[in-house]
């Protein structure tokens, strides 16, 4: 009977240590475990929002226009009597995919570019910097209004103008990273073992600077759902009908006493923001080796 109770406290203690480091790290990492809970219910009701809304986001009631809030519409209707919940539910699902689009993409191609420069040095270097000075040499919002401009108004546009502007400050980053870790002893190990220059950079180097970039990934998320609101709210962006946050501020803007029009999809843009930019902080304490 002894050793059933001995075997039995024991087995109950790796669940009792999990629970405990779990509750330390919530405890110690606030800012990672708020912004990641508001980000994935914020996610699951924009990607179940065809379960949760019961009104078409673009179907359109005349008879229904500027509502206010109410039970039937809770967060009102706009200038065409359509339900504002579900077109701010919806329109999550153009602008949040959109950020991790660009985000993903600006990764990739800065990542690459910025490894080849600070790993190679020489022209390849030359080569690559100045082309991301050339880029950063203009304002981004700027760069990207002009580049949507030239393009035509559209998604994939938008997202196109924002990676234009977003891959050069990966690309300084990774570099800066590549420059200091190529001159660990590792690398110099590796080297002396006759390993290729590309294995040495894809299997020693990179994965020691991949840190910094995960922060700025998740701070950028939030930067570039406001980014390409912004190109939408100005005309630049997603065409209507379709629901996106930046068009729906932009028909609110002139209606002050109508205040629930811009409000929620502004509530939106902010509250996703906020989630990523807490995000990243947590990020950031718990990577820092200092902490």
């Amino acid at each position: 009977m002894a050793d059933s109770i001995t075997l039995s406290a024991l087995n109950s203690l790796p669940r009792q240590t999990r629970r405990r480091d779990l509750v330390k790290h919530m405890q110690r990492y606030p800012s990672l475990w708020v912004g990641g809970g508001v980000l994935v219910i914020f996610s699951l009701m924009i990607l179940f929002a065809s379960f949760i809304t019961v009104h078409d986001p673009i179907k359109q009631n005349v008879a229904m226009r500027l509502k206010p809030p109410s039970a039937e519409h809770i967060f009102g209707t706009d200038e065409l009597g359509r339900d504002l919940f579900s077109r701010v539910l919806h329109g999550g699902r153009v602008s949040l995919p959109a950020a991790l689009i660009v985000v993903l993409i600006s990764l990739s191609v800065g990542g690459l570019l910025g490894a080849l420069a600070g790993f190679f040095g020489g022209l390849v270097d030359d080569l690559i910097m100045r082309l991301a000075d050339v880029t950063l040499a203009f304002p981004a919002v700027v760069l990207a209004l002009a580049i949507s401009a030239l393009l035509g108004p559209s998604l994939n546009n938008a997202i196109l103008a924002a990676c234009a502007v977003l891959w050069p400050e990966y690309a300084r980053l990774i570099r800066s990273q590549v420059i200091v870790a190529r001159t660990f002893e590792y690398v110099t190990a590796a080297r002396s073992l006759g390993r290729r220059e590309a294995g040495i950079l894809l299997r020693h180097v990179l994965p020691n600077t991949w840190t910094p970039l995960i922060i700025k990934a998740a701070l950028d998320v939030g930067g570039i759902i406001l980014l390409v609101s912004a190109l939408s709210f100005i005309g630049l962006g997603v065409t209507p009908p379709t629901a996106e946050w930046g068009s729906m501020v932009a028909l609110g803007r002139t209606k002050f006493y109508q205040w629930w029009v811009a409000t929620f999809p502004g509530l939106a843009i902010l509250v996703s923001i906020m989630a990523c930019n807490l995000i990243s902080e947590g990020l950031r304490n718990w990577l820092d080796p200092r902490t």
